[in-house]
């Protein structure tokens, strides 16, 4: 996995642990998770900007999940959005496809679009669209909309926001199901059982879908 720091990453993280069918889980990331004591984990720090710091440890695995991203947009310039959110993510796919990787989980937004007016959900697709001419033999595309989280990690607007959207809910119905705020925890869980749901092709996981995985717990 790669970017297992984040909010997101780290409830991946937390659900795979508690999986009896994970037999190694290697983590990259710009730093390590402290406390994390596991036989199964291997953390590996590397630079997410050059693929030849984590390739060797690719080799032997059957999914790579990726959950690396800015987590503020609109406060870093557009350059470096872009070699973050999409070139990083894409080096990473493109190594992973050469390792023999089947299966590519990434944690994407709802609305996301090529043909997009906005830079952010333009990137996003067109990363997209790069990683299915990598023709994995499974590609999965993680949508929430406002993911939220038990703690403000961004100031004001997303104090607002957190306090908002989830009263959003009752108006989000039909088509707009998908714009409904998700928790991160039940987002993370979602990430890590879908890797044990058989399928092939593309998917594209929106609200709905992370309700039907984690619907057990």
């Amino acid at each position: 996995m790669l970017g297992p720091t984040g909010a997101v990453g780290g409830y991946v993280t937390e659900t795979l642990l508690k999986m009896p069918e994970i037999e190694t889980l290697t983590l990259l990331g710009r730093r390590s998770i402290s406390d994390l004591n596991s036989i199964i984990v291997q953390q590996q720090v590397v630079d997410i900007l050059n693929p030849k710091s984590y390739v060797d440890y690719l080799h032997g695995h059957q999914v790579a999940i990726c959950t690396l991203g800015v987590g503020q947009p609109s406060k870093i310039s557009k350059e470096d959005f872009l070699k973050i959110d999409k070139l990083a993510v894409l080096d990473f796919a493109k190594e992973c496809k050469i390792a023999g990787i089947a299966h590519f989980e990434l944690l994407a937004s709802v609305g996301i679009e090529a043909k997009s007016s906005s830079f952010y959900l333009r990137t996003k697709g067109e990363l997209v669209e790069e990683l299915k001419a990598l023709n994995f033999d499974r590609l999965s595309i993680f949508q929430p909309s406002m993911i939220l989280t038990p703690n403000n990690r961004y100031g004001f607007s997303q104090g607002v926001l957190l306090k908002i959207w989830p009263l959003l809910k009752i108006f989000l119905i039909g088509g707009l199901r998908k714009y409904r705020g998700i928790k991160v925890e039940t987002l993370g869980e979602a990430i890590a059982k879908n890797i044990f749901i058989i399928r092939h092709g593309e998917e594209y996981l929106v609200w709905d879908d992370f309700q039907i995985l984690t619907k057990d717990s």
